[in-house]
């Protein structure tokens, strides 16, 4: 019998995290699970609701209920039961998100539930801490980076594909200001665990991405049986 291991894929924002384990978890049939949207689904509440004090932000934590549907084969994030997954993709709930990971209990309320999600195993987790603090000891880490033009340039791609009208400059700028959050924040900062293998995508297809990271799975998926 095949043993399952954990995979968890860490790195800089519109690195393509989550494309790449989405279809790494579809390939190893095991289940995916995006941290971030668990931190946008969390910041749209607040948005929805004007809470601004991160005192208020941790005493309205109970009133949110994170959670994940299939729809059209598609994992999509849910807010106390409504499917918010397009609502959570915007810049201003990028930028809530990235301000609330920062507050201690918001961490502490998300990460036990990431945690609890992989105790069976079987399953790809993407986001900023997820091989140094939810899974420190997964059996595989990943961490994925490109330079902040091309990720600006990747998201400024996006937002034009969702009917936006943004500018290049403005989404680089946000590009960076996120980099430096993530990566100064005094709570599970962005960085790369001591034994992650580190992906520069800046100039790799998305086949070519996707053929490196399964030819790495697949070799440690056959050291750990």
């Amino acid at each position: 019998m095949t043993k399952n291991i954990i995979v968890a894929i860490d790195g800089y924002s519109s690195c393509g995290k989550s494309t790449i384990a989405k279809a790494l978890a579809k390939y190893a049939g095991y289940m995916y699970v995006d941290t971030g949207a668990m931190y946008r689904t969390i910041a749209l509440y607040m948005l929805r609701h004007g809470i601004e004090d991160d005192r208020q932000v941790v005493a309205s934590l109970n009133e949110v209920k994170v959670g994940f549907v299939l729809t059209g084969g598609a994992q999509h994030a849910t807010l106390n039961g409504e499917d918010v997954e397009n609502a959570i993709r915007t810049l201003e709930v990028g930028n809530r998100a990235s301000e609330i990971s920062q507050i201690k209990e918001v961490r502490a309320y998300l990460v036990a539930q990431q945690q609890a999600m992989g105790e069976a195993k079987g399953i790809v987790m993407d986001g900023r801490d997820i091989g140094t603090v939810v899974f420190p000891h997964a059996e595989l880490k990943l961490f994925l980076t490109a330079s902040p033009e091309v990720r600006a340039r990747r998201r400024f791609d996006e937002l034009v594909g969702k009917g936006e009208n943004p500018r290049y400059e403005a989404v680089l700028a946000d590009v960076n200001e996120r980099d430096y959050r993530d990566t100064h924040r005094k709570e599970s900062p962005l960085r790369k665990a001591e034994d992650a293998v580190e992906i520069d995508n800046s100039s790799l297809t998305p086949d070519q991405q996707m053929a490196k990271v399964i030819a790495i799975f697949e070799e440690r998926l056959a050291a750990c049986q």
